[in-house]
């Protein structure tokens, strides 16, 4: 994120790291008969009225500034090309966003307002700190197309489908029977690609901090490691204390539970007391191109920042689709991992419209097209989303993931392969 959250903060914050472990959601297919009788199942007319879609992202919140603007922002560039190139069909794209401050109560009267009163076909990138409206939303079958899974409503709610997909039943209670399962793919990739062995877990006293960091450390156990954890006080964390001694127990990770003004902050003891690590790992919201500001008093930290994914690098220009996000987003000031991936659930969406175009682009097509089981990749942004309605949560699962160096001279340079850096890895389960 390109702004400083105040250390005060983290409450909020600790939900966002969720992020990492959401490696599944799901997607239902409803009978024919679901959809009969309803209004929107009359075809589209032949005029070039528009196509009428809904952004709902918490642009201001108590995570303040632009931390959740990014997919709103990818999404919002891939329209207006879309729409420069003559739309779906003839027929222009209008988007309709909505700024929910964060709120359950705010989120609700976004709901309300596009989905009843503009009357949008569909939900893109819905990135929402408290996504409160979701059970009405999936009333409406109104589908939902790539929002973050910031919390467990892309698990709970049919009609919803998030941007990492799914695999739970979606009956109304988070995963199954209230638990989601998330693999240990990262801790693997580190393990056997870097050759790590100790990794340092630092968190605030804080409950939201401090469970997040529970599962890092029972998913790093999981595959072997020797864990180092360093919890610092909530309101006056004593970073220096923390990077001496992960210095001292020769960490050669470090996992973290904070947020990213307090990543910084870490960093910068870490240089002080001269701790040198293989990487300080971070994740997918945090992968942008502001780290040179982020991090401006931690050079040498900096220089260790690795991100994870399920995305291609936006660095990657040797890729068509990313060279397609590039030119698209020149205008704006920064880029980010999450632009790309907001960039993707809106061509989800036009994929999904294109589908319907003859018969109808209605909120019943689309999520017929979305609902089909076959995973999507967004001409290659995406590891393959899929979704499936599984009886019972899987024991392990084959994933895959994206991984990206910082580098002061190149920014992000990619390590390896996403479709190829794959492990058959344990599910942990965890309380949403």
């Amino acid at each position: 994120m390109p702004r400083r959250v105040r250390a005060a903060e983290p409450a909020v914050v600790g939900l966002l790291f969720l992020l990492l472990l959401v490696g599944t959601a799901c997607g239902s297919r409803l009978p024919e008969s679901d959809f009969e009788n309803r209004p929107d199942r009359t075809p589209a007319p032949t005029t070039a009225e528009p196509i009428r879609v809904g952004i709902v992202t918490s642009a201001t919140s108590p995570v303040g500034g632009d931390a959740f603007t990014g997919p709103r922002d990818g999404a919002k560039a891939w329209f207006d090309a879309l729409n420069a190139r003559g739309g779906i069909a003839g027929r222009r794209v209008e988007v309709r966003t909505c700024d929910d401050g964060g709120s359950g109560v705010g989120n609700n009267e976004c709901v309300h307002r596009l989905v009843d009163e503009d009357q949008v076909v569909a939900l893109v990138a819905t990135t929402a700190l408290d996504y409160a409206g979701a059970s009405r939303v999936s009333r409406a079958r109104v589908p939902d197309i790539g929002g973050q899974p910031i919390g467990a409503a892309y698990d709970t709610w049919p009609h919803l489908y998030g941007i990492y997909g799914s695999l739970a039943p979606r009956n109304g209670k988070p995963g199954w029977d209230g638990e989601l399962y998330g693999g240990t793919e990262i801790y693997r990739y580190f393990k056997e690609k870097q050759g790590a062995r100790t990794a340092a877990v630092v968190s605030y006293n804080q409950s939201a901090s401090a469970a997040y960091a529970r599962l890092v450390v029972r998913g790093l156990r999981a595959e072997g490691y020797e864990v180092v954890t360093e919890q610092v006080d909530f309101a006056l964390p004593n970073f220096r204390a923390a990077a001496a001694d992960l210095k001292e127990r020769g960490a050669d990770l470090v996992f973290d539970a904070i947020d990213t003004y307090g990543n910084a902050r870490l960093c910068q003891a870490m240089d002080d007391v001269g701790a040198e690590v293989l990487a300080k790992v971070t994740n997918v919201q945090n992968w942008t191109s502001t780290v040179r500001e982020d991090y401006k008093d931690a050079p040498r930290c900096r220089n260790t920042l690795w991100a994870t994914g399920a995305s291609r690098n936006y660095e990657d220009t040797g890729h068509e689709a990313v060279r397609e996000f590039r030119d698209g987003t020149k205008a704006l000031k920064t880029r980010s991992q999450w632009q790309v991936e907001g960039w993707a659930a809106a061509m989800w969406f036009t994929d999904a419209a294109r589908s319907c175009a003859k018969t109808g682009v209605t909120r019943a097509c689309v999520d017929r097209y979305l609902a089909t089981g076959k995973p999507y990749t967004a001409k290659g942004l995406l590891l393959p989303v899929r979704f499936a309605h599984l009886p019972e949560p899987p024991r392990t699962r084959r994933t895959c993931l994206s991984v990206a160096r910082w580098e002061d001279a190149r920014g992000w340079v990619s390590q390896g392969d996403m479709d190829r850096d794959c492990y058959d890895v344990p599910q942990l389960s965890y309380k949403p």
